[in-house]
C-alpha cells in the first residue's frame, strides 16, 4: 500500500498509515527521494504515528532514508513513534540517536523550520 506524500511549502510530509511490508518500505524510500529532487525539498517528516509495530528492517529503512535525503540537502524527522515501538526498539538495540525525532507532526514541523537547510546541505547558520 503506497504511503501518501503531501507537499507543504518546502517539506514533504508522508504520513505511514499501517505497517509496512519490506516492498512498501523500498518503495517510500524510492517515492522520496525522487519527490525531494522534483520538489526540492528541504525537510521530509515521517509520521508514523499509526505505527504500533516495527520490525528492524523498517527501522533500517527510516535512518537510510534520512541519510539519502541529507546527503541531497533534506533534513527528515521521524514524527510519532508509539511508546511501545520505542521501547522495543531498544531493547533490539535499534535507534535513531543519530537522527532527529519528535513526538507529533506539529513539532517536527516546528524543528524543520527552526533548522533550515541551504540546497548544498548545510545549515544556513541559525
Amino acid at each position: 500500500m503506497p504511503v501518501p506524500i503531501l507537499k507543504q511549502g518546502t517539506f514533504l510530509i508522508a504520513s505511514v498509515q499501517s505497517a509496512l511490508t519490506d516492498a512498501d518500505t523500498e518503495r517510500l524510500q524510492d517515492d522520496l527521494m525522487k519527490q525531494v529532487s522534483y520538489y526540492r525539498a528541504t525537510g521530509i517528516v515521517v509520521d508514523v504515528t499509526a505505527i504500533d509495530v516495527m520490525d528492524s528492517f523498517a527501522a533500517r529503512s527510516l535512518r537510510t532514508i534520512a541519510h539519502m535525503t541529507q546527503l541531497r540537502g533534506a533534513e527528515t524527522v521521524i514524527v510519532g513513534l508509539q511508546p511501545e515501538v520505542a521501547f522495543a526498539m531498544v531493547q533490539l538495540g535499534l535507534t535513531f540517536e543519530d537522527m532527529h525525532t519528535a513526538l507529533d507532526l506539529e513539532e517536527g514541523l516546528a524543528w524543520l523550520n527552526r533548522h533550515p537547510r541551504r540546497r548544498d546541505g548545510r545549515d544556513s547558520g541559525r
